[in-house]
């Protein structure tokens, strides 16, 4: 099995009970999670050496975390301690019309003022095989960033292929900051993941009609703005998930990707995921299982398919976490959607 690196934020995650709004909620469901944590849990629950590179501080809450990844086999011996404190998250779950809502609590945290002489680089990239990051970090702080690009420069200098989920958080930076921190980014970046409100405000590129809150997808201005893409940054790869949302508990759920060298545009089937338990993490388990497929060898086409497949079950799942194993994805993507009880 392939060995893969993931940096960025691990957070406590505290989520209101039974879809009740934050001012009913007498207590909190707590859990772990963050973008590039969760795809390290996919990765190493499909058996990949899996190594998750963040600070947390160093304290029972920092270790709490810390916890939480090795419950799930995920490396954890070059997490740094220090800074001042974990970052928060609380959730309130939508349903139906009722959207989810996140209420951030991290400045501050232990990511945010880490710098390079907290890691050794070149000792975390030895016979490493891909390294996966996302916009939320260096969205964090300008030092998040920084280190961002040292790990990057680290990567490629060790022949690691490099995957990007794009990730745009309005509540924590600007398109404008966004586009001028990550376009510089991108000359390291392999594949690159990420919808089409993170193509356009991450890097400027609209996708043609498309209106998801319409539910109104045009496939024809993906292929062109994947198209740009590779053209400025030479990606291998670009990847879209496409969600419809019909509602907080009814999606419709797809993807599409593009390849760089044989110039093939290709759209995945679509799941109808109803009702949805918890979409928080789904992207990230997409990047997992598309990421996995690849490193297993798959084609492309069969790659894009295990990561909907994968991250279909997600949204059957509570936390951040997917928690689901290669015979599951594997009978989804085979065509198995009947839920029946297995005996």
């Amino acid at each position: 099995m392939a060995k893969v690196i993931t940096m960025g934020e691990i957070m406590l995650r505290l989520s209101t009970p039974n879809n009740e709004k934050f001012i009913q909620a007498d207590e909190f469901d707590v859990n772990y999670g963050g973008g590039e944590a969760n795809v390290a849990v996919s990765l190493a629950n499909y058996g990949h050496d899996a190594e998750f590179v963040t600070a947390v501080p160093d304290n029972e809450i920092g270790e709490c975390a810390v916890a939480a990844l090795r419950k799930y086999n995920v490396e954890t011996k070059h997490i740094a301690r220090c800074g001042e404190r974990l970052g928060i998250y609380y959730l309130e779950s939508g349903s139906s019309m009722r959207p989810s809502k996140v209420v951030y609590d991290r400045a501050h945290s232990s990511i945010s003022t880490a710098t390079e002489a907290d890691f050794n680089f070149d000792e975390i990239f030895e016979g490493a095989d891909w390294f996966h990051f996302t916009g939320i970090t260096p969205a964090v702080s300008d030092a998040a960033a920084e280190l961002t690009e040292k790990a990057l420069i680290a990567a490629k200098k060790h022949g690691v292929k490099v995957s990007v989920d794009l990730n745009f958080r309005k509540k924590l930076w600007s398109s404008e900051k966004a586009q001028k921190v990550m376009t510089n980014l991108m000359k390291y970046v392999d594949v690159c993941i990420g919808n089409e409100e993170d193509a356009e405000l991450v890097l400027g590129f609209k996708p043609g009609d498309t209106d998801v809150t319409s539910g109104e997808l045009e496939l024809a201005g993906y292929k062109s703005i994947f198209e740009q893409m590779v053209d400025k940054f030479n990606f291998e790869y670009c990847v879209s998930s496409l969600r419809v949302s019909h509602s907080a508990s009814d999606n419709g759920w797809s993807a599409c990707i593009y390849s760089r060298d044989t110039k093939e545009f290709y759209h995945s089937k679509e799941y109808s995921i109803h009702p949805i338990v918890d979409r928080v993490g789904g992207g990230d388990s997409f990047a997992g299982g598309v990421i996995c497929g690849m490193l297993d060898g798959k084609n492309f086409k069969d790659a894009l398919e295990y990561g909907v497949a994968a991250s279909a079950l997600k949204h059957t799942i509570p936390g951040d976490f997917n928690l689901v194993s290669r015979k599951e994805v594997e009978t989804l993507a085979g065509g198995d959607a009947s839920g029946r009880v297995q005996r």
